[in-house]
């Protein structure tokens, strides 16, 4: 294995150590790296900042983000000490990195009371079957944004 990587996935793991040490949040941790250095650094704060979406992952990309002036990863890697929840997954695929590596698994995570199984199981299920209530309306009024973006000059797509 690459001594390089090696070393990234250590700082994630060392960054998740860190954060339960100083009980600032979950046991996670997450680096972005780019031209083999590190270049943003993140941590769960969930708890600390009231953000159900503060997980490591999501704070090291917005982090990487405003460091490139960029929405997209391209080029990067992430290392993150856990196998990234469905959120954060997704967060990952719309960043665009070129390579995702994790430490621990979801299974080592679910073991400690951060299971997202449940996720993936709702996520799965058409909209009506889903445990939170759900309902579609006013799509024609809303059709108008996506219209004037499928004719606006000025977008800037991604």
């Amino acid at each position: 294995m690459n001594k390089d990587i090696e070393v990234f996935m250590q700082e994630a793991i060392r960054l998740s150590v860190e954060n339960v040490e100083k009980g600032n949040g979950g046991p996670f941790g997450a680096v972005v790296v780019k031209d083999g250095r590190i270049i943003a650094r993140g941590v769960n704060k969930v708890t600390m900042d009231n953000d159900p979406t503060a997980h490591a992952e999501v704070v090291a990309i917005r982090e990487a983000c405003k460091i490139l002036n960029s929405f997209q990863l391209t080029g990067c890697e992430i290392y993150a000490s856990c196998e990234p929840c469905p959120m954060c997954l997704g967060a990952i695929y719309w960043s665009r990195p070129d390579k995702l590596y994790y430490a621990n698994s979801k299974e080592d995570a679910a073991a400690i009371q951060f299971d997202d199984q449940f996720i993936y199981e709702e996520i799965a299920l058409p909209v009506e079957k889903r445990k939170l209530f759900t309902r579609q309306m006013l799509r024609e009024e809303a059709l108008a944004a996506f219209e004037k973006w499928t004719k606006s000059t000025t977008k800037k797509e991604y």
